[in-house]
């Protein structure tokens, strides 16, 4: 990628972590008067005056993106449009923190509106009374010569007080556009809360997509899988093309509309829950870089820091806990947001597994986030993660870690100690109680793929090549890449998939993990099964 023209200096980005990199381009973009005052406004409710609707959000502390990193102070004002010309678009669903009662319902407009609003009801032609939306505007400025300056418009309704194990319709509006008229009943859509009682299910999962023909295909096989929840873990939509944690502020915003628009056909009716990579650290927003995934999201706020991080949280579905983290916070190969939580949010992720496994409703613990714990991919292995969270991971007994990061499948022994506890081969049962904890790699949504090491070969259902091992390494403090030979790598696949995980409960609980190819052929397939 070419340096950019009015953006940080590649010099100077190379050596910059995240919060150099926002305070760089504040101060730089203040004094060339592209943004006068935006800082100091940086603290102000800017959808009430920017699209003229209530800025009040109906959710906790996270629902709302945080004040401190809105960009509100936009330099010129918006394009008015008649509301009803004004198409809303990008829908996407999120639980609250308690996924049988509450869901967060988001979505954009190309322009301004005025009293946006979220319709809901039993049958799509009930929808009930309007439910204030909030607004987040986000203004991004021309960070380079190739880029325009974007306005964007995000707007997000909390549903708390809803029934458990049950299916809802809802419509987006506003002034002028009301999906409640018979000619806007096609734009409604549908959601489904978590059952009081746990009972068998179906989620998705994987990392890595982007906007292609091919993260497409995967979203409609997803579709098929009727999940209840799908888990991304991180690199959402590449608007950072580089992901380097240098050169962030030459992303493009508008991709993000794309990727909204394309991921709409499951994400209206699926909750999609997000974590951050790499590519997500977007300098200009906020300190962190993470103030445009708190425009874009809204997901439950019980991580370590609910007004800043939004790729840190926990819910309980059924019989699995699930906990989202930030693995840029401890990343050895990608230092830009290496130490920001200082410490925060493992000393958090060591309460909130401890919490769960001590509940007697939750069998199975899921963790999900970026960077790979175990890979032998062209990221390899990032030591930072193995360091900070996989003693916690033993110690309170994971029962599955999804990550993504590298553009492959690729699926480990059960590890116990950093050694293989138990071979695990294609079709095998596991009990991390006795043997350990796998390991998945599902990096392959749409975004380009990778491969693995000279000479060595994929191995999958119907394909296997079992190695005794493989030459690999992984990412120590000092950024260097350390050589390593492991046994632990035992499918490897390199080709567009996702995961599908089906959760039953009762005697004999069990996560069926399958790994799915684009072609809907199955690469993969284990179970998890505690206490045998």
């Amino acid at each position: 990628m070419d340096t950019p023209d009015v953006g940080i200096p590649e010099q100077l980005a190379s050596r910059l972590s995240m919060p150099e990199q926002h305070a760089y381009l504040r101060g730089r973009f203040s004094r060339r008067k592209v943004l006068a005052g935006a800082f100091a406004a940086a603290g102000t409710v800017g959808g009430a005056a920017l699209l003229g609707g209530s800025a009040g959000g109906t959710g906790g502390p996270h629902d709302g993106a945080p004040s401190a990193y809105r960009t509100s102070a936009a330099p010129a004002a918006p394009v008015r449009v008649a509301g009803s010309l004004v198409a809303p678009f990008g829908r996407h669903l999120a639980f609250g923190a308690d996924p049988r009662t509450q869901m967060r319902i988001s979505w954009q407009v190309p322009f301004a509106v005025t009293s946006p609003y979220v319709r809901v009801g039993s049958k799509p032609w009930e929808l009930g009374e309007k439910v204030a939306a909030e607004v987040r505007d986000l203004h991004t400025p021309a960070l380079s010569k190739k880029l325009p300056k974007v306005e964007q418009y995000y707007l997000h309704a909390a549903l708390d007080g809803l029934r458990p194990g049950t299916t809802y319709y809802y419509g987006v509006g506003h002034d002028g556009f009301d999906p409640a008229s018979p000619e806007r009943l096609g734009t409604v859509g549908t959601f489904r809360t978590a059952p009081e009682r746990a009972e068998k299910f179906v989620f998705t999962a994987f990392g890595d997509q982007g906007v292609s023909y091919h993260a497409l295909a995967n979203d409609q096989l997803i579709l098929g899988q009727d999940p209840s929840f799908h888990l991304h873990a991180g690199d959402i939509c590449y608007a950072d093309t580089t992901g380097h944690g240098k050169e962030s502020d030459t992303y493009d915003a508008r991709v993000w509309d794309t990727f909204l628009a394309q991921t709409e056909c499951v994400a209206k009716s699926v909750p999609w829950m997000v974590t951050t990579g790499n590519h997500d650290m977007e300098a200009w927003y906020s300190p962190n870089g993470y103030g445009g995934q708190s425009a874009r999201w809204s997901l439950p706020g019980n991580g370590f820091d609910p007004k800043g991080v939004p790729g840190v949280y926990s819910f309980r579905y059924g019989n699995v806990g699930v906990v989202a983290l930030d693995a840029n916070d401890v990343s050895y190969e990608i230092p830009a947001n290496r130490g920001y939580s200082e410490g925060r949010q493992t000393a958090w992720l060591d309460r909130r597994l401890r919490a769960l496994r001590a509940d007697a409703s939750v069998d199975f613990l899921v963790v999900f986030f970026h960077h790979c714990a175990y890979s032998t991919s062209t990221h390899a292995s990032d030591g930072g993660v193995r360091d900070a969270w996989l003693p916690l991971f033993t110690e309170h007994q994971v029962d599955l870690v999804i990550n993504g990061h590298n553009h492959v499948y690729e699926r480990t022994d059960a590890i116990k100690g950093g050694e293989v506890g138990k071979p695990v081969p294609v079709g095998a049962s596991t009990d991390p109680t006795r043997d350990g904890i796998v390991y998945v790699t599902a990096g392959g949504a749409g975004k380009d793929l990778y491969g693995f090491g000279p000479g060595v070969e994929d191995s999958y259902e119907g394909n296997v090549h079992d190695r005794e091992s493989i030459a690999t390494f992984r990412w120590t403090k000092s950024r260097a890449a350390d050589p390593d030979t492991v046994e632990w790598s035992r499918v490897r696949y390199t080709g567009f998939s996702f995961l599908a995980v089906e959760v039953t409960s009762g005697a004999h609980p069990r996560l069926s993990v399958s790994a799915l190819a684009e072609n809907g052929e199955r690469v993969d397939h284990f179970e998890v099964v505690r206490g045998t």
